[in-house]
């Protein structure tokens, strides 16, 4: 198999978490599209460091991981990251397939969406990218350790504390 063909079948399918990762980091899905798009094209271009047997989700998301926080310096500079609109969200929301609750449920569902997006942003980007790689990827501690180039340790405090700040927020907000 060529490194084409293997960047293809390892890489390629990891694009929508590469872009959820993104996403949140930029808060921002015209930003995350683009970190992801140089992400990638840094992951093809360095392909062969990937060792045959080595695992290409924490690899490639540490790339996209990169791409954001250089993206977020260079947008330090100028003004503050625009924050998720809400027509990216609503996009995401028509895609899933659960049958459309009644209007009162629809109405209180989105509300807590709209609560959960606000306590995700308020995090700093180191905080957020532990939640958003445990929580809605689902990489365990080991795999977020090499994406963020941080200790395990650091890992399991930096999750505690965000974890403690959306329970917060979101008690603060009205929800359990």
């Amino acid at each position: 198999m060529t490194d084409r063909h293997r960047f293809e079948a390892s890489v390629l399918p990891l694009l929508d978490a590469a872009h959820n990762l993104a996403r949140w980091l930029l808060r921002d899905a015209a930003a995350a599209e683009d970190a992801v798009q140089e992400a990638a094209l840094r992951a093809f271009r360095y392909f062969a460091s990937l060792r045959p047997n080595e695992d290409a989700r924490p690899w490639f998301l540490g790339i996209v991981r990169n791409a954001c926080f250089t993206a977020l310096a260079r947008e330090r500079g100028r003004a503050d990251v625009t924050l998720l609109d809400e027509d990216a969200w609503d996009h995401l929301e028509a895609q899933s397939p659960s049958p459309a609750p009644d209007p009162l449920t629809a109405l209180g569902m989105r509300r807590e969406q709209r609560l959960v997006d606000a306590a995700l942003r308020a995090l700093s980007p180191p905080m957020r990218e532990v939640i958003v790689l445990r929580e809605l990827e689902g990489l365990d501690y080991r795999d977020i350790a090499q994406i963020a180039g941080i200790p395990i340790g650091t890992v399991m405090s930096r999750l505690s504390r965000a974890r403690a700040q959306l329970k917060r927020q979101l008690s603060l907000a009205g929800l359990p």
